[in-house]
């Protein structure tokens, strides 16, 4: 049955932090450094410069990483995740279900305070299973959830379940209002210790993909298969690989 519901709102959300002046895809680009004094440069962009491809990595050559986290299950590791990116300093989205927001609203309302909230479907399914009209319910159901969850809007970024995506999949979700925003690689740890993998293994999985625009997916939350949450664990070790590195992490939303 057809789920009513209100009309997406779509706006330019501005980083609160240093931000990405971003070229079109495929060409070169660097880091706005603000002047002396001055307050954080921001980029604008328009969210339909960011449509019709799907993003697996930042279009810069220079050092730096974007860090993202899932979250469809439950909260298992979130305070954890946001006392280290606080005492870090480090930005970082997070790509929520519809369902993980309905059902952690306190959860959900923490990320957003602090990080940007983008969707990541409202139910996770599988691509192959959804029709035109299930994809967009899928979207429109999870823009719902999020913004009342948040009491916020969610970046216009959307990163589709298990990272299926196709052609006419992307056109229909930049026809409502959000850009395709995949990842670089994955920790894997949402598999947790439970399916054969460690902190170690996350971490480990995360450093040998830094590169310049990496974009890393990492995971919020449990299974009572997967056992206690990795991701949350393997963070520190991360940003000291990240920051060792000279690199700098920087914030997606500097996107738009």
């Amino acid at each position: 049955m057809t789920h009513p519901q209100r009309p997406l709102r779509r706006r330019t959300f501005l980083a609160a932090g240093a931000a990405l002046a971003l070229p079109p895809f495929g060409g070169s680009a660097s880091l706005r450094r603000p002047a002396a004094g001055a307050g954080p440069a921001v980029a604008r962009r328009e969210p339909a410069d960011l449509f019709g491809r799907e993003i697996r990595v930042l279009p810069t050559d220079d050092p730096v990483v974007a860090l993202t986290f899932n979250a469809a299950w439950n909260d298992d590791g979130i305070d954890a995740m946001l006392d280290e990116l606080r005492n870090r300093g480090v930005p970082a989205t997070f790509f929520l279900t519809g369902r993980f927001a309905e059902a952690n609203p306190g959860a959900a309302g923490a990320l957003a305070a602090e990080h940007g909230v983008a969707s990541h479907s409202y139910s996770h399914p599988r691509l192959a299973d959804l029709d035109r009209a299930g994809l967009r319910e899928e979207v429109e159901r999870a823009d719902e959830a999020i913004r009342d969850a948040t009491g916020t809007d969610p970046l216009p970024f959307y990163r589709f379940p298990y990272s299926e995506t196709s052609p006419s999949a992307i056109a229909q979700v930049n026809a409502l209002g959000y850009a395709d925003i995949e990842f670089t690689d994955d920790t894997l740890g949402y598999l947790g210790e439970g399916g054969g993998v460690s902190v170690e293994d996350a971490v480990d999985r995360a450093v040998r993909a830094i590169r310049p625009g990496m974009i890393l997916q990492m995971h919020l939350g449990s299974t009572e298969t997967s056992g206690p949450n990795v991701d949350s664990r393997a963070l520190p070790a991360v940003v000291d690989a990240v920051e060792s590195r000279g690199y700098t992490v920087i914030d997606l939303a500097s996107l738009v």
